[in-house]
């Protein structure tokens, strides 16, 4: 990017938030309040791999089906 469009970008992200500090690396990542922390688990069904919350991963295991199988089940029976 030019220099003209990295100081407009900047510009409009300080008008938005006016706590923007500009990009700091991928190491330091904003803080994620209020998130959920995610954890892959494989559906038993259709064997992809989803993202859930690590509480529903724990909590089924091996034994999860993810939504949209849940929901295709639901409306098949």
């Amino acid at each position: 990017m030019s220099r003209a469009r990295d100081r407009r970008r900047h510009e409009a992200m300080t008008r938005l938030d006016p706590d923007y500090k500009g990009f700091r690396g991928f190491g330091s990542e904003p803080s994620r309040r209020g998130k959920t922390p995610l954890e892959p688990a494989t559906c038993t069904v259709c064997g992809r791999t989803r993202n859930v919350a690590r509480g529903v991963a724990l909590e089924q295991g091996d034994d999860y089906v993810c939504s949209r199988c849940t929901e295709a089940g639901a409306t098949d029976s």
